[in-house]
């Protein structure tokens, strides 16, 4: 007979909700992490009293009133409002496009009918009726000042390739906003918790057993056998042995200092635009909170290329690797007792609240 109900692997928000959940209903559950820590890619660490986001920049923001009100069970969330900042030779813009950007890039800009005007009349220029690559998509969207600025270089780091090689749907639209307001996000909750996001995640697991420094797949047979369900919050097809191929990924790398100074950059979030600098950001840790320590975390954000053995952090969702998913996805849905979840068992970006939210989804359909 098995010894829990349910196996968790991944201590991440997605396995810590569905633990929590299952506990709360009288489940017995095990968590195991193969790292030596809790809370997945949302994990924080105190550094000079300031709580780092160790795996990248990591803002909480929903539209949907259940998700905002499960998360503030668990902590108190601030005020903060994503304003990311972009640099682009020597230049500094506001970010989401809007009426500040505008009136940076064309001095001669001052209303909104301005703005429309001059971004109608760039589009007209290179606009491609039928795009077939995201540079021709985002010239068509925006002309060529906003895309050799905005999304070249940036977008190129991003993915590791060169626009013209990108799908066109990767940018479904550009977010232009005709008011003078740097609110990244459009939705109606938004925050940080207040002493950082791990302490949301002990406190799911609070009466929960885990284990870190616990690798599933090295002690496969052990852990398959040890409860009657597995909720595995892993790569799908590293479960699968990569037996019908392997999934792509993009990776990243973080290079994290502490300086002696009050406040290197002014804003959590500056964006670095030119392919020519390799990193795509730097996070200042401290505006998060709206820290006022003596020192300062910045964080550089390198986007790298993803091998076997690396974190994975985002999945190329183009039409070759979702059709392959898709192979993976009828396997899953053929187990009885394996539930995939999470962005990396989904193979799917989510940000937080969608994640909650597929939690959620989970905990319904399986525990409900």
């Amino acid at each position: 007979m098995a010894q829990y109900d349910y196996l968790v692997v991944g201590a991440g928000l997605f396995g810590a909700i569905f633990a929590h959940e299952a506990n709360k209903r009288g489940k017995k559950v095990l968590v195991i992490d193969k790292r030596d820590h809790l809370a997945g890619n949302i994990y924080t660490k105190e550094v000079e009293g300031i709580n780092v986001h160790v795996y990248g920049a990591h803002i909480f923001h929903t539209s949907n009133e259940e998700v905002w009100n499960y998360v503030n069970q668990f902590a108190k969330f601030n005020r903060y409002t994503n304003s990311p900042i972009a640099y682009y030779k020597g230049q500094v813009y506001n970010m989401p496009f809007n009426m500040n950007t505008f009136s940076k890039l064309w001095p001669e800009v001052r209303t909104p009918a301005e703005a429309k005007a001059k971004i109608e009349a760039e589009r007209a220029k290179v606009a491609v009726e039928n795009p077939k690559n995201l540079e021709e998509q985002a010239l068509s969207l925006g002309g060529k000042e906003i895309y050799e600025i905005f999304v070249k270089g940036y977008t190129q780091k991003q993915w590791g390739r060169p626009c013209t090689e990108l799908p066109a749907f990767i940018i479904k639209r550009l977010p232009f906003r005709f008011t003078y307001d740097n609110n990244y996000f459009n939705d109606d909750y938004q925050g940080i918790p207040i002493g950082g996001y791990t302490q949301i995640v002990e406190k799911m697991l609070d009466g929960i057993e885990v284990r870190l420094n616990t690798d599933f797949l090295e002690n496969r047979e052990e852990y398959e056998n040890i409860a009657d369900k597995i909720v595995y919050t892993g790569m799908i097809d590293q479960y699968y042995d990569y037996k019908l191929g392997t999934l792509e990924y993009r990776s990243l790398r973080f290079e994290t200092e502490v300086l002696d100074e009050e406040n290197f950059q002014g804003n959590a979030v500056v964006n670095y635009e030119e392919y020519e600098i390799p990193y795509t950001r730097i996070i200042e840790h401290k505006h998060f909170e709206f820290g006022t320590q003596p020192k300062t975390v910045i964080t550089r954000e390198y986007p790298a290329t993803w091998h076997k053995g690396d974190e994975p952090y985002y999945a190329m969702n183009d039409d070759k690797n979702n059709a392959l998913y898709a192979q993976y996805k009828k396997l899953a849905d053929d187990e009885g007792k394996v539930i995939f979840g999470g962005r990396l068992g989904l193979y799917k970006y989510f940000d937080m609240d969608d994640t909650v939210a597929a939690a959620l989804h989970c905990v319904k359909k399986e525990l409900d």
